[in-house]
């Protein structure tokens, strides 16, 4: 099978989320057929609740239309390294794989800072593939976080 990136649908989330406002995070979750099943930007603010992270949002969609806890077999797609909060909810729901952009040194959980994943009471520890367009994804939040110290 042929490796097709929907990096561009979280990158598209990301966006919107940006324009809304938001720190400009995206996400979209692919279930093993390779259709879209969820997709979110970050809404923290929006909602007033801290845990409405773009990753959050859509695993909590996913869930919903799966009628399940877990998703097996399903991939996420995330502009940002996920945070801890993020990084553990992805291992509960059983995640695959989890493709991700730019780095997050300040505040990631998977390659930076705790590194969930690596914990021995990590439960699930999905694939992980970075740099997926981190370019793109770098430069959304370098923008949004430039025009707001200006």
């Amino acid at each position: 099978m042929r490796f097709r990136s929907y990096m561009d649908e979280a990158l598209a989330e990301a966006r919107a989320a940006g324009a809304r406002g938001e720190v400009p995070v995206g996400a979209v979750i692919v279930s093993p057929s390779g259709a879209v099943v969820a997709r979110a930007g970050n809404r923290t603010r929006e909602l007033s609740d801290p845990t409405a992270h773009a990753e959050v949002l859509a695993l909590r969609a996913a869930c919903a239309e799966a009628g399940s806890d877990r998703l097996p077999g399903h991939d996420l797609y995330v502009t940002l390294e996920p945070c801890p909060m993020c990084a553990a909810a992805i291992s509960f729901a059983r995640l695959a794989r989890v493709y991700y952009g730019a780095s997050d040194p300040k505040s990631g959980g998977v390659e930076q800072g705790p590194r969930v994943f690596s914990h021995p009471q990590c439960h699930h520890v999905p694939e992980l593939y970075d740099g997926i367009a981190a370019k793109e994804s770098a430069a959304l939040l370098q923008e949004f976080f430039r025009e707001r110290r200006t």
